[in-house]
């Protein structure tokens, strides 16, 4: 079977949008300081659809995480130093929040909050990945790429 009828439509984890879009915050980590790149090398460097990358990478103009150059030689630069910047911070600009289950919302979502035993647990879930996340800055893995992939 294929991976989505092994896992069902429902797996926890990165959509593509996000896959592309910390591989392209990886690549802009790993350029030269003040380096601008064009948003058709960063696309062929990771894989990743331009299109994609272009409204992904707005979303990170918007958080800081990335400056954006108009014009002939314009392109994307990081925002900040990559050693500044979490996986945490690039997932949730993509992503959002980091929500194991949507009972961890404060939205009234579950009217089981109180007396559920799993609840806790999902909030357990949560603090972990994302103490992880915050653990793992971009300079990371524009360092060692190879010690953070997962076999294809």
């Amino acid at each position: 079977k294929d991976k989505k009828g092994l896992l069902g439509d429902h797996m926890m984890g990165l959509t593509k949008k996000g896959e592309y879009a910390i591989r392209g915050m990886i690549y802009l980590a790993g350029q030269p300081e003040g380096k601008i790149s064009l948003l058709s090398e960063i696309a062929d460097a990771t894989e990743a659809p331009a299109t994609f990358l272009a409204k992904t990478f707005q979303a990170f103009v918007k958080n800081g995480l990335v400056r954006s150059f108009r014009g002939s030689g314009g392109g994307f630069t990081l925002g900040r130093p990559a050693a500044n910047i979490t996986l945490r911070e690039v997932v949730e600009t993509v992503e959002g929040p980091i929500l194991p289950n949507r009972c961890l919302l404060d939205d009234g979502a579950c009217g089981r909050r109180g007396g559920c035993g799993v609840h806790g647990v999902w909030r357990k879930v949560q603090k972990q990945m994302v103490d992880t996340l915050d653990e793992v800055s971009l300079a990371d893995l524009a360092q060692a790429p190879q010690e953070f992939c997962c076999p294809q």
